[in-house]
């Protein structure tokens, strides 16, 4: 279950990063980009978490 987690978080992870790129690009709202990357800091956050969980758990 765990690693289904990780992956499932680096999908997300990987989603916010481009939709926070993709609004970069087409030159949207520089506050909306800050909080895309701002959630995309927190979601890799998580995914750390759940990857030294994993490793704890393994050992």
């Amino acid at each position: 279950m765990l690693p289904t987690l990780i992956v499932l978080g680096l999908a997300v992870v990987a989603v916010i990063l481009m939709l926070g790129i993709w609004n970069m690009a087409k030159g949207g709202s520089p506050n909306r980009s800050q909080t895309f990357m701002r959630f995309r800091v927190l979601a890799q956050f998580v995914v750390i978490i759940l990857v030294m969980g994993a490793l704890y758990f393994a050992s």
